[in-house]
C-alpha cells in the first residue's frame, strides 16, 4: 500500500501541483511506510524488544506449524535415504540384472558421498543466502526427479540411466543432510531443539532402515526369470516415485524459511537478515580456525564414515559368512538402523534435559567402538541370531551419535550458521565414508570381513582420542541462559511493567517516523505556500 501511495504522490505532484506539495506528500508517504514497518508487516522480521523490570528482553514464540515442517522434511529425507541403500542391499540381484560387477553397484551408494563433498559449499551458501524454503524444495524436487528417472531405467541395457538417476538423488541429498540443525534451531525452542534435531535425523535413519527391509522383499533373487526381476524392480521404483511426488507437493505447501517470531533467545539476538558485509568465505574461515570444531569434524567424519561403510557393505559381509541369507541381511540392516533411531531419540532427549554435550558425545563414541569390536568378532561364529544382537548394539550407539554431532557442532560454533557447520560435518563424513567403503571393500574381497572391520575399529579408537581433546564451550546455550548477555531475559506474560521498545530496523523505522512527522507537521502549521 505504501509503495503505491508514494507513486501516486509523485505523479500527482509532477503533473498538477507545486513542488512544495510534492515534498509534503513524500514526507507523509515515508511516515506511512514506517508505520507499516512498526506494525510488523512483511518488510519487518526482527523480534520486538521489551523492557521487563528494568532489563532487556526479546520476544519469542513457538508455533504448532513447526511440527508440520519437521514431519514433511523427515519424510522426504526418508525417501532419499531409502534410494541411497536400495541397490547395495540386494547387490547380487542388480549385478545379475544389469550384468555388472559388485564394485559398480557399490558405486551407486558411494556416489552419494562423492557428490556431497564438492556440492556442499554452494548448497550451504544457498541456505544462508536464500533461506530454508528454497533449499528444502531443491532437495525434495531433485529427489522426486531422480525417482521418476529410475522408472525408465528398468532394462538390462540401461545401467547408465539408472546411474544418472542415482546421481540426481545424490545431488538432492546435498540439500537435505544439512537441514536438521537449521530446522531445529529456527523453528524449535531451547528445551526441544536437540530432540527436534534428533527427530529430523530420524527420518533419514528410518529411510535407511526401510531401504534395508523392503528391497529384499520386493525384489527377491530370481536369476532364472529376468522378466520377473524387471517387474519387481519396476514396482519398487514406481512406488518410490509416487511417494516422492506427494512429499514434494507437501513441501511446497508447508515449509517456510522461519516463523514470524523467533523460538529462542539465541535466534532472537541473531539478525534476521545477513549484514551487508557478510562473507560466506569468512564464515567458513571462522569455522576452520575453531580448533574444537576441527577436532569434531575429524572425529564425526570417522564415526559416521564408518557407519556408511558398514551399511554399504553389510550385504557382502553377511553373504560372505552366511550363504543365501539375502533376506536376513536386510533384516540385520533394519535392526542396525532401528536401534540407532532409538538411540538418536534418547540422546536428543538426554541433551535437552542435561546439556552435557561433550560428555554424552564421548560416552556414545566409546560405546560405538565397543559395539564395533563386538560385531567384528561375532560376525563369523555361525550364529546369525547373535549377529542381529551385535548389529543392534552397534547401530544404537553409532547411529545415535548423528544428532549429537550436529548439535555439539552448533553449540561450539554459534553464532555461525547451523547449515554451514552441519554441512561441513556431513562433508567430512562423506569423505571418510568414501575412503572407508573403498578400503573395507577391498579388504573384504581379499581377506574377509574380519580384516575390514578391524580396519574400522582402529579408526574409531582414534576418533575417541580426538573427541576427548575437544574443548567444550556451549555458546548457544549460554545465550539462551543469559550467561553471555546478562541483560537478556526471557519474556514473561506475568509482568505488568513492560515497556515496548523498537529493535534493529524497528528502531530506524521509529526514527524516520518521528523526523518526517515533525517536518510534515511543521510545514502544515506554518502553512508554507503550496
Amino acid at each position: 500500500i505504501s509503495f503505491h501511495f508514494t507513486i501516486v504522490c509523485h505523479l500527482v505532484c509532477v503533473f498538477h501541483i507545486k513542488f512544495q506539495l510534492h515534498i509534503y506528500l513524500c514526507l507523509w508517504s515515508i511516515v506511512w511506510q514506517n508505520v507499516e514497518k512498526l506494525k510488523g508487516g512483511p518488510i519487518l522480521m526482527q523480534p520486538t524488544v521489551y523492557m521487563v523490570n528494568g532489563k532487556w528482553a526479546l520476544e519469542t514464540k513457538l508455533y504448532y506449524k513447526r511440527f508440520a515442517v519437521l514431519t514433511v522434511f523427515s519424510l522426504y529425507s526418508l525417501v532419499n535415504a531409502f534410494q541411497w541403500i536400495q541397490y547395495s542391499i540386494i547387490t547380487n540381484v542388480f549385478t545379475q540384472f544389469y550384468g555388472v560387477t559388485n564394485d559398480k553397484i557399490d558405486w551407486l551408494s558411494i556416489v552419494y558421498m562423492v557428490a556431497y563433498v564438492p556440492l556442499i559449499f554452494p548448497a550451504t551458501w544457498l541456505l544462508d543466502r536464500r533461506g530454508l524454503r528454497l533449499t528444502a524444495l531443491l532437495g525434495s524436487g531433485l529427489n522426486c526427479a531422480g525417482a521418476w528417472l529410475k522408472c525408465a531405467s528398468v532394462r538390462p541395457d540401461l545401467f547408465g540411466l539408472t546411474v544418472t538417476a542415482q546421481v540426481i538423488c545424490s545431488v538432492a541429498q546435498v540439500f537435505i543432510l544439512g537441514l536438521p540443525s537449521r530446522i531445529a534451531s529456527v523453528w524449535f525452542g531451547p528445551r526441544e531443539v536437540s530432540t527436534a534435531c534428533a527427530m529430523a535425523v530420524l527420518g533419514n535413519q528410518l529411510g535407511s532402515a526401510i531401504g534395508f527391509l523392503l528391497p529384499p522383499v520386493l525384489v527377491p533373487n530370481t536369476p532364472d526369470d529376468q522378466e520377473l526381476t524387471a517387474y519387481n524392480i519396476r514396482i519398487m521404483f514406481f512406488g518410490t516415485a509416487a511417494v516422492s511426488t506427494v512429499l514434494f507437493i507437501l513441501a511446497l505447501a508447508v515449509i517456510k524459511d522461519r516463523p514470524a517470531k523467533p523460538p529462542s533467545q539465541a535466534q532472537a539476538v541473531l539478525s534476521d537478515c545477513l549484514p551487508e558485509d557478510y562473507s560466506y568465505r569468512q564464515s567458513i574461515y571462522n569455522l576452520i580456525k575453531n580448533k574444537a570444531f576441527v577436532l569434531l569434524l575429524i572425529s564425526y567424519g570417522i564415526l559416521i564414515g564408518a557407519f556408511y561403510s558398514v551399511s554399504t557393505l553389510l550385504n557382502q559381509m553377511i553373504m560372505h559368512c552366511y550363504q543365501n541369507q539375502e533376506l536376513n541381511a536386510g533384516r540385520i540392516g533394519l535392526t542396525l538402523v532401528v536401534a540407532g533411531m532409538v538411540g538418536s531419540i534418547l540422546c536428543g532427549l538426554w541433551l535437552d534435559h542435561t546439556k552435557t554435550y561433550k560428555m554424552t558425545t564421548l560416552i556414545v563414541y566409546f560405546l560405538s567402538f565397543v559395539g564395533m569390536v563386538i560385531f567384528t568378532f561375532t560376525l563369523d561364529l555361525d550364529n546369525i541370531y547373535l549377529v542381529f544382537v551385535t548389529a543392534g548394539i552397534l547401530g544404537f550407539f553409532m547411529t545415535g551419535y548423528l544428532p549429537l554431532g550436529f548439535e555439539f557442532g552448533v553449540e561450539i560454533t554459534y553464532p555461525e550458521s547451523e547449515g554451514t557447520s552441519s554441512g561441513l560435518l556431513n562433508a567430512f563424513a562423506q569423505i571418510f565414508g568414501i575412503i572407508f567403503t573403498l578400503t573395507q571393500g577391498k579388504l573384504i574381497t581379499g581377506y574377509g570381513p574380519l580384516a575390514g572391520n578391524i580396519f574400522l575399529s582402529v579408526w574409531i579408537f582414534l576418533g575417541i582420542i580426538l573427541t576427548a581433546l575437544i574443548k567444550s564451550e556451549l555458546k548457544r546455550h549460554n545465550v539462551n541462559m543469559g550467561v553471555k548477555s546478562k541483560d537478556l531475559q526471557p519474556v514473561s506474560t506475568e509482568h505488568n511493567d513492560i515497556q515496548y521498545l523498537p529493535a534493529g530496523r524497528q528502531y530506524n523505522a521509529m526514527k524516520r517516523l518521528i523526523y518526517c512527522t515533525c517536518i510534515a507537521t511543521f510545514i502544515f502549521i506554518f502553512r508554507w505556500p503550496i
